[in-house]
């Protein structure tokens, strides 16, 4: 995110008035990114649009950034998002609503793409339940750890009203062991045992610890499994690991626990506790 911050930067130094097409706001913004010279093969593309409610005229783009950024004496290829508002011939990267303090970077997602209603992601419920429930999660994050068991918990009482999709989110700068334990998960789940996502949140493991081997050792002895390097490095592995990281970028993602109920970005991630079930 911080990088995303440094470009959004950039673009505010140079952001002015220009006829505000599709194609002109995309060519605007590259030319924005690629002034910074540390920053080059730019391509961008529009995932969605939103109105903005209560801002008359304004619409909230969600764009996909892909780019090469040079950080030191590091080269580093970006896949990441952002979100700018567009009125008329005017651009913003940041737009508030000075009535009611709402930042609408914060409450403003895409809705959640349908293709990634996946059977490989449903853990309870069906695809056909009244209600569907995307939660992006981090094993290790001590909220998710408070919010996800409770969560599936109760909605998995329910078949028939919520069906739930979980997708693996490891915050690797905040939670490194995430990303082994994640993929662990992943090959366990493919040998279809029981329970994978709820058993994940009792694992004991040091956050920062990056020794896979120490991190199998912990989901191991939780899940009574054997699980070594070679499993979780499986390509149908990888495969589903990088399917949950390219939904994330999709629904622009950016923290965890972060859950979508019936499509809509759920912001106090309790919705699910509003509806009627018997």
């Amino acid at each position: 995110m911080l990088l995303m911050q440094r470009l959004s930067a950039t673009l505010l130094l140079c952001a002015n008035v220009f006829a505000a097409s599709d194609a002109e706001v995309l060519a605007f913004l590259k030319k924005g990114i690629a002034s910074n010279s540390n920053v080059s093969n730019v391509e961008l593309d529009i995932n969605s649009k939103k109105a903005v409610p209560g801002m008359k005229g304004w619409q909230a783009y969600f764009v996909a950034i892909e780019a090469d950024v040079k950080q030191g004496a590091e080269n580093r290829h970006i896949n990441q998002n952002g979100t700018y508002f567009v009125s008329g011939d005017t651009l913003a990267t940041e737009l508030v609503n000075v009535k009611t303090g709402e930042r609408y970077n914060d409450t403003l997602a895409p809705d959640f793409p349908t293709q990634f209603y996946t059977k490989n992601n449903l853990i309870s419920g069906s695809a056909n339940a009244k209600y569907k429930v995307a939660i992006f999660s981090d094993p290790l994050c001590p909220f998710c750890r408070r919010y996800v068991p409770e969560a599936l918990s109760y909605m998995e009482k329910y078949p028939a009203v919520f069906g739930v999709y979980y997708f693996h989110y490891p915050l690797p700068t905040l939670h490194p062991a995430a990303v082994t334990l994640t993929k662990a998960a992943i090959a366990a789940e493919q040998a279809n045992m029981d329970n994978v996502v709820l058993r994940l949140y009792t694992v004991e493991i040091n956050a920062n610890e990056k020794d896979e081997g120490k991190i199998l050792d912990a989901f191991n002895k939780t899940f009574k499994t054997k699980l070594g390097l070679a499993d979780i490095r499986r390509p149908s592995v990888i495969k589903q690991f990088e399917s949950d990281q390219k939904a994330a970028q999709n629904a622009m993602v950016a923290g965890t626990p972060t859950v979508f109920f019936d499509g809509k970005k759920d912001q106090s991630k309790i919705k699910y506790k509003e509806i009627k079930v018997k």
